[in-house]
């Protein structure tokens, strides 16, 4: 993984594309933050010039000169009291469309997916919709020419629902229910990965007659990494994919290989999230050869698919490190190829699933303050949201940089713990970190890193209601997703 930082260009004074808006003059325009996912040694296209968002790691502590490291690429200080995201002060997209927002940079979006088909030449490269998916997502990745991977039919129907062509979206799960099996069949899905033995037959029974259904089998091939404990894949302690180790991989793939309905076309393993280092995957991809390898003796068929997964880390404070994407395309390919050709096989159509970095670093969230509490050592500053609109911090211990907009202030920042608003003692969104020590009710805070697992891992906890997802771009802003009122939630319960 390299430990260099690029270059950091001024920032630019014209917009990238158009004439500025009345709104946006006075914004600093910078290039995308999705470039720095690019390595030094490969640079940037003629049109997309490298971003001041998302550097490199480096070794060294964070320095006050990169406030803006994490934020999305256009994100520019309007003064010293705002900040503009998309050519939009966010200020006025909180007073517009209240708190808690979601806000989601299209432009950063777009660019995050160029970057993975640049650094993936030839490969298959599918946007996993866990991570963030609504209609205008679904445009924006099909546009941009990913894929889609999908868990459920629920996100299935959605994306088929939106246009996108079902051929190329891949269905997972490690507990696919019938009617998930069900839509996948119905709608003609590319692929769909077969994640335990019992699924095989329960699948092949429901492929129509006269039909084959594309498959893949997800492998554990043994191999610890991400980030968190509850958010590692590869070993053989945890519910996904099929083992190496014991057998169970190779077992399953004799009983996919004996249902002339299913058609065995590849390899598919997932390793965990927040992974940083290159090491996993190239480790991932020596075993799945070797894997292959073995059922081209035992059963004379050379499988022409090895989708990788995603879980490609994104710093979400900074200093933090961040996987190295163009480094990852580079030594995956060489891999590959060095191993494939060792085993005498013929290399394999790579794929790989990112979802969070490409919706992650695209997203802000923004919060009212309601309430300042000093009690003994400690400050907390509670917010109109919570754990509802938020659930990480709680549940893997993720740590934010949330920042105050909308007001200036002279006063020295003073360590405070951000809570929500919800009845539990665990709704901490960012624990010790430093605010203006004059923060008070009213004011506004902005969170980035918050377009991945946030709303799609909202909650109805204490019935406050899911926030809106607000599009920004070229200095306008449009409403994606609208904020789910009371009347929604009353909706669903028809009483007594």
């Amino acid at each position: 993984m390299s430990h260099r930082t690029l270059p950091q260009p001024p920032r630019r004074t014209t917009r990238r594309t158009g004439a500025p808006s009345p709104a946006t003059t006075a914004v600093a325009s910078v290039p995308p933050a999705a470039d720095q996912l690019l390595s030094a040694k490969e640079p940037p296209s003629a049109d997309e010039p490298p971003s001041a968002g998302h550097p490199l790691p480096t070794d060294e502590p964070p320095s006050a000169a990169e406030p803006l490291s994490i934020w999305p690429g256009s994100a520019a200080p309007l003064g010293h009291d705002d900040l503009a995201v998309g050519g939009v002060p966010l200020t006025e997209v909180a007073d517009r469309f209240g708190t808690p927002a979601y806000v989601l940079d299209e432009a950063e979006v777009r660019h995050r997916c160029r970057a993975y088909l640049r650094a993936f030449p030839g490969a298959d490269v599918f946007y996993a919709a866990k991570a963030f998916l609504c209609r205008a997502m679904v445009h924006w990745v099909r546009e941009e020419g990913l894929g889609l991977d999908v868990c459920s039919a629920g996100e299935l129907e959605l994306a088929v629902t939106s246009g996108f062509p079902p051929a190329r979206i891949v269905l997972h799960g490690n507990a696919k229910s019938p009617a998930d099996l069900r839509a996948a069949l119905r709608l003609g899905v590319g692929r769909i990965v077969i994640d335990s033995t019992s699924e095989i037959a329960r699948l092949a029974a429901a492929v129509p007659a006269g039909s084959r259904q594309k498959v893949l089998i997800r492998v554990v091939p043994g191999i610890a990494a991400g980030g968190h404990a509850k958010i590692r894949t590869g070993t053989d302690d945890q519910k996904f994919g099929l083992s190496l180790a014991d057998g169970s991989a190779q077992h399953a793939i004799t009983r996919i290989l004996s249902q002339p309905r299913l058609e065995l076309v590849g390899l598919h393993c997932h390793l965990g999230s927040q992974i940083t280092t290159v090491k996993p995957y190239l480790s991932a991809v020596r075993r799945l050869i070797g894997l292959l390898a073995r059922i081209h003796e035992q059963h004379g068929i050379t499988l022409p698919e090895l989708d990788l997964g995603g879980g490609h880390g994104v710093a979400y404070r900074p200093g933090e490190p961040t996987l190295d994407l163009a480094t990852l395309g580079d030594r995956l390919r060489a891999e590959l190829a060095g191993g494939c050709a060792a085993a005498g096989l013929p290399v394999p159509r790579l794929a790989i699933e990112p979802g969070r970095a490409i919706a992650g670093p695209a997203g802000v969230v923004l919060y009212r303050v309601l309430s300042v509490k000093r009690t003994g050592t400690h400050t907390f500053v509670a917010v109109d949201g919570g754990m509802s609109d938020n659930p990480r911090p709680a549940l893997y211990g993720v740590r934010y940089a949330p920042r105050l907009i909308g007001r200036r202030t002279s006063a020295a920042p003073e360590p405070v713990t951000v809570v929500g608003r919800h009845c539990e003692a665990g709704d901490v969104l960012a624990a010790d970190v430093r605010l203006p020590g004059d923060i008070r009710p009213g004011d506004l805070l902005a969170v980035p890193v918050a377009g991945a697992y946030h709303l799609s891992m909202a909650s109805g906890y204490n019935l406050v209601g899911r926030p809106p997802v607000i599009a920004v771009a070229e200095g306008h802003a449009r409403l994606l997703v609208r904020r789910e009122s009371l009347a929604d939630i009353q909706e669903r319960d028809i009483g007594l």
